[in-house]
């Protein structure tokens, strides 16, 4: 996400000296203090269980062979495939 942000100069000078002291871009200096920030208050990035893909049957495939892609192409669209 990109968005305009102004920082308070003393904000913006404490930022630009961590910055290079861990010789990194400003964009990961402002991410990463604002996690730390956000996990301290206990609003820091979700992180939930597992995500878990649920199972479709679709029975068997239609095709003899998948292993020629413009076969397959041509068997789906409907053309004449020799």
């Amino acid at each position: 996400m990109r968005t305009t942000l102004t920082l308070d100069d003393d904000v913006a000078a404490a930022l630009e000296r961590l910055r290079r002291e861990k010789d990194v871009s400003l964009k990961e200096v402002v991410n990463d203090t604002l996690r730390k920030g956000l996990q301290e208050t206990g609003h820091g990035p979700r992180r939930g269980g597992k995500f878990r893909t649920r199972v479709l049957k679709t029975g068997r495939c239609l095709l003899p062979n998948l292993d020629c892609a413009s076969r397959a192409r041509a068997a789906a669209e409907g053309e004449d495939f020799r």
